[in-house]
């Protein structure tokens, strides 16, 4: 089945800067769109950053001119390049995909197991 891995989370004082990488693998046929979603204990997932596979982008309000999502040429893997971090960045962050394993599977939300991010004050 596909697997959604990410990397790159990790310490970093205010004002710093991180670099997520995640990559899909096994079995599929297209992606739609790629994105990263961050949540908070106690809180609702929310969205932070999306790429669909024609390139179009779309970000949370709160991370607008500091946050920057790309893919590479395969559209299974996709990065955040996260600067100018605040303390209110700080949650886990999560991977996800949408889309299908073949032309008779229905498109699907595919989910990363998350990695943290810290901001210091």
């Amino acid at each position: 089945q596909v697997q959604l891995v990410e990397s790159g989370g990790g310490l970093v004082q205010a004002g710093g800067s991180l670099r997520l990488s995640c990559t899909a693998s096994g079995r599929i046929f297209s992606i739609t769109r790629m994105g990263w979603y961050r949540q908070v204990p106690g809180k609702q997932r929310e969205l932070v950053a999306s790429i669909t596979s024609s390139t179009n982008t779309n970000y949370a309000d709160s991370v607008k001119g500091r946050f920057t999502i790309s893919r590479d040429n395969t559209q299974n893997t996709t990065y955040l390049q996260m600067n100018g971090l605040k303390p209110e960045d700080t949650a886990v962050y999560y991977c996800n995909a949408f889309g299908r394993e073949s032309t008779w599977s229905f498109y699907t939300n595919y989910w990363g197991q998350g990695t943290q991010v810290t901001v210091s004050s």
